[in-house]
């Protein structure tokens, strides 16, 4: 059983990475433009939701689209190589450059002069990185070759072409193959290290072996999405804590609760059970309202929302109109003939029917403060990616909401001991808004970087986090009044120590304006290198770039290896060395406990020799050093999309599973113990 379920996954990681090699589809062709000139014409499809870099890149830039010539034998090259579809151009906060990018489909071009039709012949390969949102492919070699028969019967040669065939013999260049086999991987394709040690003792066959079954084992492709609801239900209900003091919903449970026990007075069981009618009632409502956005939108819309731009700045600004109404601006509430409708459904109905309209008037009047709320909570769960999760953020939302309501019908002598409506109620609504305000600043943030407008750095977004609280705790200490507030004789103690909370976490904020990692708030502030001041040295370096070296060296050293399989043009990348490297805890981890390797996918510098191999059926060539361990990233681990991470043994056996993009400081930090403490065994 145990065999087949390896087959199986076995199978299942070959299809995913079939399709995951399937992110662009080349198509290559010759025009003939007169004047015996040829353009040669690269067409590419881009995945849904993929994209391409044009071929003007500035140094320092992502990997740009680039084409290269293995044999020219009949033509000569005119001009450079070039897109012919209009590029889609950003800023870049990443790598802080203006980019042209393309979608959907492309066209570039590569003039030619054809000086000998009989001899023409025309190889090479496009090279192009693609990326989405989570992770980017290798630059991988996309072949063509033409000979005579396929120039078009149109082509002419003219006079001055055909008396000059020299220039294009010379043109012509001779390559050399060597196959790849298991047994001499390190010998094909050696490459210098940056750590001078010794290869004495160090498996060259066994370190290329693939370990796709025993990733497998480990959990591959497991995913975070059952955590991840977790905390959807935990925010959920969270959230529906705090609606439930709010000035909407905590006069309505004295309200209901004595509704119930009074309409069966001599039937405290049947008050009870319409109450708990009424509770299930609310959740049902609720969990539904999650489940019909998702099904309008769809979980994969929702995600893209979440994660596009516009989304973002239209979510800014509606989280900014919450706050202004939590703090007396105007008063936000449904149109009250629905609410009257309901009241009407109610009176009308009898049974649970009546108690459903009940609960859904409630749901309705309380929307002027649970309406913000609820928005944040659906927008946090559409990220998270799975269908599940608006629904599952009701559900504890709905939870929360409902079960004092059940519990104060079981136990009504629990009623007088309530605090009293009161102007609380309405500081409440004010930190809320603060609250809001400190919230929408991240969606902004999350704009400002897919824009590049630089608006909103680092240090910026933390002067205006520090004055939202240090304004929170001024007010707690009621030193600042809102619309609503009654006056404040003395400062309660629940008030004082919030109050001392709020500026105290003001102050914490402040060493981050230097460039302190702030990691309580890093999964809500821009990140680190968006700062232009910063004191703090965080970075963290690779010991070698060389996979062999870096295993040589673990050995010497007995640590294990952390493979970092990156590219120059990886956005991701920077971000997880940005956002999770600087931690100093997994920075202590990196260079105290494992030996790191970062191998670049995209490192254009050429190998000794071109070396063959056979991968899916087909011959792929590889000739460059970022080749070489773009090929053993999918012969090995079967991946082939950066950032990937993977911790190893000496003998380059697997020691935990595989991490992809994640900027989650505590679960990559959990990713480096587990193996460690595997290596450690």
């Amino acid at each position: 059983m145990k065999r087949s379920t390896a087959l199986l996954g076995l199978l299942f990681l070959c299809i995913s990475m079939a399709f995951s090699q399937d992110e662009m589809r080349w198509d290559f062709s010759l025009k003939d433009v007169g004047n015996g000139e040829i353009e040669l014409v690269a067409d590419v499809q881009i995945k849904q939701g993929w994209y391409l870099y044009d071929t003007k890149i500035p140094d320092g830039g992502p990997t740009p689209t680039q084409i290269s010539f293995d044999r020219i034998v009949g033509a000569e090259p005119i001009g450079e190589f070039h897109a012919d579809t209009k590029a889609k151009v950003k800023y870049d906060g990443i790598f802080q450059m203006t980019i042209g990018t393309f979608q959907n489909n492309a066209r570039f071009i590569q003039r030619l002069k054809v000086t000998d039709k009989a001899g023409f012949t025309l190889q090479g390969d496009v090279r192009a990185q693609a990326c989405d949102d989570s992770s980017c492919t290798p630059p991988l070699p996309n072949d063509f070759s033409f000979t005579a028969e396929h120039l078009p019967a149109t082509v002419t040669v003219t006079a001055t072409a055909a008396s000059t065939p020299a220039t294009a013999t010379t043109s012509e260049t001779s390559l050399s193959f060597t196959p790849l086999t298991p047994a001499q991987p390190a010998d094909s394709l050696g490459t210098a290290s940056s750590v001078a040690v010794t290869s004495a003792g160090i498996d060259s066959d066994l370190l290329w072996t693939p370990v796709i079954e025993e990733l497998q084992d480990y959990g591959m492709k497991g995913s975070t999405a059952g955590m991840s609801l977790f905390w959807i239900f935990i925010s959920g209900f969270i959230g529906g804590l705090i609606a439930l003091i709010t000035p909407c919903v905590w006069p309505m449970i004295p309200m209901t609760v004595s509704f119930f026990l009074k309409r069966n007075k001599t039937e405290k069981k049947k008050a009870v059970t319409e109450a708990m009618v009424y509770g299930i009632a609310i959740i049902v409502i609720y969990v539904v309202l999650g489940l019909l956005i998702t099904g309008i939108f769809g979980a994969s819309a929702l995600n893209n929302l979440a994660t596009s731009a516009l989304f973002n700045l239209i979510f800014f600004a509606l989280l900014v109109l919450f706050a202004v109404a939590f703090f007396g601006g105007f008063e936000m509430v449904l149109p009250a003939k629905w609410t009257n409708k309901m009241d009407e459904r109610a009176d009308k109905t009898s049974g649970a029917l009546s108690i459903f309209f009940m609960a859904f008037t409630l749901v309705l009047v309380s929307f002027s403060c649970t309406g913000p709320i609820i928005g944040t909570l659906l927008v946090e769960a559409a990220m998270s990616g799975s269908i599940l999760g608006p629904a599952i953020g009701m559900l504890g939302f709905a939870i929360a909401l409902a079960v004092p309501f059940v519990l104060f019908a079981i136990f009504p002598s629990w009623l007088s001991n309530l605090p009293k409506s009161g102007g609380w109620l309405n500081s409440v609504k004010v930190v809320l808004g603060f609250l809001e305000l400190a919230l929408a600043l991240k969606f902004l943030s999350v704009a400002d970087l897919a824009y590049g407008w630089g608006i909103l750095d680092r240090e910026v977004f933390l002067v205006l986090w520090i004055v939202i609280f240090a304004l929170l705790g001024i007010y707690l200490l009621g030193k600042i009044k809102f619309p609503g507030d009654s006056d404040l004789p003395h400062v309660t103690i629940p008030r004082l120590f919030l109050s001392i909370i709020s500026l105290a976490f003001a102050v914490y904020m402040i060493p981050g304006l230097w460039g302190a990692p702030l990691k309580a708030i890093s999964a809500f502030s821009p990140p680190l290198y968006t700062q232009d001041f910063n004191l703090y040295d965080g970075e963290v370096h690779a010991q070698t770039m060389d996979y062999e070296a870096g295993i040589a060296l673990a050995k010497q050293q007995n640590k294990p290896v952390l493979i970092d399989f990156s590219g120059y043009g990886c956005v991701n990348c920077r971000k997880m060395e940005a956002s999770v490297w600087t931690d100093p805890r997994v920075k202590d981890i990196l260079e105290n406990e494992y030996i790191l390797i970062t191998l670049m996918v995209d490192d254009k510098a050429k190998l000794p020799e071109i070396i063959e191999v056979e991968e899916n059926g087909r011959t792929t060539r590889l000739k460059t050093i970022g080749d070489k361990w773009s090929y053993l990233q999918r012969h090995k681990f079967g991946a082939n999309a950066q950032p990937y991470y993977i911790a190893l043994d000496h003998d380059g056996k697997p020691l935990s599973p595989s991490y992809a993009y994640d900027e989650n400081v505590e679960r990559y930090i959990e990713f480096l113990q587990t193996g460690l403490t595997n290596f450690k065994k």
